[in-house]
């Protein structure tokens, strides 16, 4: 068995006790900055994704200022989606903010450090799109090949086995670096041709890989927060991923940090730290009420469409403050 198994095997062991989650809880302020709508247009409809309350992350005090009407829908995969439709005067432009404070928790995953089964999950409906394909990330025969030759050469024969494996191929092999053209669409080939991208990229190669295996995985993005508390404006967003075995339940992992970070290698197979926010959940996505062109590639930021074309030129900032601990 190869050597990259063997923290696995410690992950494995029985443990005197599960560790304590750690927590944060901050506030966080989404703003768009809607342009003026071409001459002649009678509706502009804007979407912007909220996030969701689950096990690793509680939402209250929504609070929406726009000066057009909106509401807050459920979408696909439990996403929420406010959405907002802008006529007359609106229609040169407006500014919606989205206000809400969060507690996030770390997740992690009990049953790799202590032997234990998992605790109950809620059962996932969508658990057959976990192993779907998406636009970007086909599941051909030559994608199911390299998922092959990657769990064989480790002599990984369990679906865990395989999912680290596939994990400890993506950290080793991909590089993160956003320079040049083509890093950030989470396109499986791109990332597979050239070694490098961003989250999405390692993402894209993680999550299609276990698909062609039979592992379901699953794509979550949001917001990354600084380590060190305090407030801040968020440059841009952060995504990871999540994999499935009936004997551990859902499996967090995050293939980028690991690769930014290598001395948390091991802590990223079976953990998201606390210093995120998810925003939505899937690729290739339709939005409700559904939008006139085709499904988004992923949704964090705002989307528009003016009498059903797509609306460019849609600015936005994101910020957060951290709350003093009770």
């Amino acid at each position: 068995m190869l050597s990259f198994l063997l923290p696995l095997l410690a992950l494995l062991a029985p443990a005197e006790a599960a560790p304590v989650p750690r927590t944060r809880t901050f506030s966080f302020e989404y703003t768009a900055l809607v342009p003026a709508a071409p001459a002649g247009t009678r509706a502009v409809d804007v979407w912007l994704p909220v996030p969701h309350d689950d096990t690793s992350q509680q939402v209250r005090g929504l609070r929406v200022t726009a000066p057009v009407p909106y509401d807050i829908q459920t979408g696909e995969y439990g996403n929420r989606i406010l959405h907002l439709r802008a006529t007359g005067a609106s229609l040169q432009g407006f500014q919606v903010t989205m206000r809400l404070d969060a507690t996030r928790r770390e997740h992690l995953t009990p049953s790799l450090g202590t032997g234990q089964r998992p605790a109950k999950e809620k059962a996932d409906p969508n658990l057959s799109r976990w192993l779907a394909p998406d636009n970007l990330v086909p599941l051909d025969p030559k994608i199911r090949l390299w998922a092959t030759e990657v769990v064989t050469r480790a002599g990984a024969k369990t679906d865990l086995e395989k999912a680290r494996a596939i994990y400890e191929h993506v950290v080793s092999t991909v590089s993160y670096d956003k320079t040049g053209q083509g890093w950030g669409r989470g396109d499986i080939y791109y990332a597979c041709d050239t070694r490098r991208g961003n989250c999405t990229d390692f993402h894209a190669v993680f999550i299609g890989y276990c698909r062609a295996l039979g592992i379901p995985a699953r794509f979550s993005i949001g917001f990354p927060l600084p380590p060190e508390r305090g407030a801040a404006e968020v440059k841009g967003y952060h995504c990871w991923a999540e994999f499935f075995t009936s004997e551990t339940g859902w499996v967090p992992i995050d293939a980028s940090e690991a690769a930014k970070n290598p001395a948390r290698r091991n802590y990223f197979f079976g953990a998201h730290d606390e210093n995120r926010l998810e925003f939505s959940r899937g690729r290739d996505l339709t939005l409700t009420p559904r939008q006139q062109a085709a499904p988004l590639n992923y949704f964090i930021y705002p989307y528009a469409e003016a009498d059903g074309q797509l609306l460019a030129g849609v600015q936005h900032t994101f910020r957060f403050q951290d709350k003093a601990a009770k």
